[in-house]
């Protein structure tokens, strides 16, 4: 299914950059997410490596115990990025105005994204520019919860179940030739709905879509 006009709408269309102008020093999924995170990248990223952390923020989640050869930061808040201790390096730049990445073809072993993925709006040219950027046998791990800023989320994300998230994103992936089959990791919560509306550790269901450049 090609997204459509509508899908790619925002109830709030003013630039991006706007929205981010001012840090937001929180994280957006509770504790229990983050702990899987990490423990997923520590599963799948490979020490000593060069990693893109696309859309990012004050912090990465990457394991502390690994270090990689080179972390090369994105986002829309500069603020943000410099208070980032695993970022050697980064970059601003609105990817819903200007898709092309500024990095050398096949210059990274893996990309990840952290609760951002909902906000793109050309995510095919998005994830196009992801494939080139990677090495071959290079991973991209995409996360993702059911928290989101919905005035700044597609229409067609906002609509959508959250099961039907996961499948959106492997369709992002499978819209640019030579992605392997996604691999799609789903853990609801289990909480009861009061302890989730109290932050306990837990609450956030966590979802992954994972897929690597063809060797």
């Amino acid at each position: 299914m090609r997204l459509t006009p509508t899908h790619r709408a925002k109830i709030d269309d003013t630039d991006d950059t706007l929205f981010y102008s001012y840090p937001r020093f929180v994280t957006h999924v509770d504790e229990g997410f983050i702990q899987q995170l990490t423990e997923l990248y520590r599963e799948r990223l490979q020490p000593q490596t060069r990693i893109f952390d696309m859309m990012s923020s004050w912090v990465s989640h990457l394991p502390d115990e690994m270090e990689f050869t080179h972390v090369e930061g994105h986002g829309l808040n500069a603020e943000e990025l410099a208070r980032n201790p695993r970022l050697d390096h980064y970059f601003v730049q609105n990817l819903n105005l200007d898709p092309k990445l500024p990095l050398e073809d096949a210059s990274f072993d893996a990309v990840i994204n952290t609760v951002s993925v909902q906000y793109l709006q050309y995510p095919e040219a998005v994830f196009s520019e992801i494939y080139r950027i990677l090495k071959p046998g290079g991973i991209a791990i995409f996360s993702f919860s059911n928290r989101m800023f919905y005035q700044k989320a597609i229409q067609i994300w906002r609509d959508a179940s959250e099961p039907q998230r996961v499948e959106l994103v492997k369709r992002y992936f499978a819209s640019v030739p030579g992605f392997s089959e996604p691999e799609a990791i789903a853990r609801t919560s289990q909480l009861p709905q009061i302890l989730r509306m109290m932050g306990i550790p837990g609450g956030d269901p966590f979802y992954a879509v994972i897929a690597t450049r063809a060797a």
